[in-house]
């Protein structure tokens, strides 16, 4: 599977549903069946992971142990909210409420290629976030890739 992607702004109706980019929609494989898992991201955003590769993360948390309490909050906070959605036939999935609410998603919704997900923001809150986290792009480059 090729990784997702690029970004790209659309627009999110009264549903509360967003359409999945052409360029994005060419990378999910046929076992996805067109079917994401929304979580919760790690960041005030949405992440979305295609079934074949939910599939793959619900096996490293069913790993977790639930006699560690930060495993199983950490379970919690990723899970209660999480939902399976399908696109429909105009390529959009219907993003969860409580989701949406956490996220601060309003009438515009910033997609996010992430290679194996896609994290659905708020333009302005993605725009900020960048701005504090990601201020000298060289130097992050260089702390998470190395110097070789």
């Amino acid at each position: 599977m090729g990784g997702f992607k690029g970004q790209a702004t659309y627009s999110v109706d009264s549903k509360g549903r967003a359409a999945i980019p052409a360029k994005m929609r060419q990378v999910l494989l046929p076992e996805d069946q067109k079917t994401f898992t929304v979580v919760r991201g790690f960041d005030q955003c949405i992440l979305a992971y295609p079934l074949s590769v939910w599939r793959k993360q619900e096996a490293e948390i069913s790993a977790l142990s639930i006699y560690n309490p930060d495993h199983r909050d950490f379970i919690r906070l990723m899970l209660s909210q999480a939902e399976e959605v399908t696109m429909d036939s105009q390529s959009r999935v219907m993003l969860p409420k409580p989701l949406v609410e956490f996220a601060g998603v309003k009438d515009r919704v910033l997609i996010i290629g992430a290679l194996r997900w896609i994290e659905f923001w708020d333009p302005a809150t993605y725009d900020a976030h960048i701005a504090e986290r990601a201020a000298d792009f060289q130097t992050l480059a260089r702390t998470v890739m190395g110097d070789s």
